[in-house]
């Protein structure tokens, strides 16, 4: 596991490129290991995907990061200071977004707002005025005066986020934030994670969902039994982990000639039809789709629809730790990406 602990990462013209720097961070409850020697960085401006199954050592990870739990050993910096021997210290610049809520539920949402927004400090104007623009901004301006305890859990789970940023901190943790919650609420709260890193903030993301990760994290981290074994960009890792190239399309013609398109194509290793009038070519090459397209009409086929096929998420973090969907109460979910191309 490549290591970030060199002083030209952390700084560049006076700006810390990673907001976070982790060498060798451990942590043991009584006598087992829950993290063991992790080495990563969070990069300014991005969103870290932290992924494992249940009980890998996420929530550890951030617990250490976040002050609510002591390093056993290992060193921690954080905008570029060493907070290895006091992680509290950092609070000010983070926001946290536990699994769970931790907001008050006889409070209402606007009280629960200012309430955290005085934890940090805030000014009394300052915070009553930022509340009321976080319930603005997250949707939840009607139900700014009842009580948490009445909001469902898409709601609930807003409010939280909205007072992770209270005080507009450089960097948000969020610990499975769209676990449990409708579709609808999901989405919104993916959008708004979205919004708040293209507005500046660096966040740390965990998440069970693959198509979560995928859709939102510029790199990634996997983390099996408190070991990090493989960190990279998102798309990068993606396409190490294809080991084909394929394409999917829909056609229409004699299903029986496929087979003869195969001396035609380069570098195919199959020409596989899945039904009447859907195939897939597996190659080793690249296709050049339009020569694909020449070929089939050449040959007498229609085609309406080609599809690259890309491995789900999913699928990489299989091929990486051999974990199978499912194993571990993981919950893993992932869908297959595809590029479409329109056929003229």
């Amino acid at each position: 596991m490549q290591a970030f602990w060199a002083c030209s990462l952390f700084t560049r013209g006076g700006m810390a490129v990673n907001v976070i720097e982790v060498k060798k961070l451990s942590k043991v409850y009584d006598n087992k290991t829950a993290v063991d020697g992790a080495d990563f960085a969070v990069r300014r401006g991005e969103i870290f995907g932290f992924l494992g199954p249940n009980g890998a050592g996420k929530t550890t990870t951030i617990n250490m990061l976040t002050g609510l739990a002591r390093i056993s050993s290992g060193q921690v910096r954080i905008m570029g200071q060493d907070y290895s021997s006091g992680v509290k210290k950092a609070q000010h610049l983070m926001g946290v977004v536990p699994d769970e809520s931790n907001l008050y539920e006889e409070m209402d949402g606007f009280e629960n707002l200012t309430f955290c927004a005085a934890l940090y400090g805030m000014e009394r104007k300052m915070r009553e005025k930022r509340a009321r623009e976080l319930l603005e901004m997250f949707g939840l301006a009607q139900a700014g005066q009842k009580p948490f305890k009445a909001y469902s859990k898409g709601m609930k789970r807003k409010l939280t986020i909205a007072a992770g940023i209270i005080h507009q901190p450089e960097i948000l943790f969020l610990d499975e934030p769209t676990t449990g919650i409708d579709v609808a609420s999901a989405r919104q709260i993916r959008k708004l994670v979205g919004d708040l890193n293209q507005g500046g903030t660096s966040i740390f993301l965990t998440t069970h969902y693959m198509e979560e990760a995928e859709r939102l994290c510029h790199r990634l981290a996997f983390i099996v039994e408190g070991r990090i074994i493989r960190l990279g960009r998102t798309e990068k890792l993606m396409q190490e982990a294809q080991k084909e190239n394929i394409v999917q399309f829909a056609f229409q013609g004699d299903g029986k000639k496929l087979q003869q398109l195969e001396e035609r194509l380069p570098g195919v290793n199959r020409v596989e039809q899945m039904n009447e009038s859907t195939a897939r070519i597996y190659s080793s090459e690249a296709v050049d789709l339009v020569s694909l397209v020449d070929i089939f009409r050449e040959n007498g086929f229609s085609l309406f629809e080609a599809r690259v096929i890309r491995p789900s998420l999913e699928e990489v973090f299989v091929n990486i730790t051999g974990i199978e969907h499912g194993r571990h109460g993981s919950g893993w979910a992932g869908a297959v990406a595809e590029e479409e191309v329109e056929i003229q």
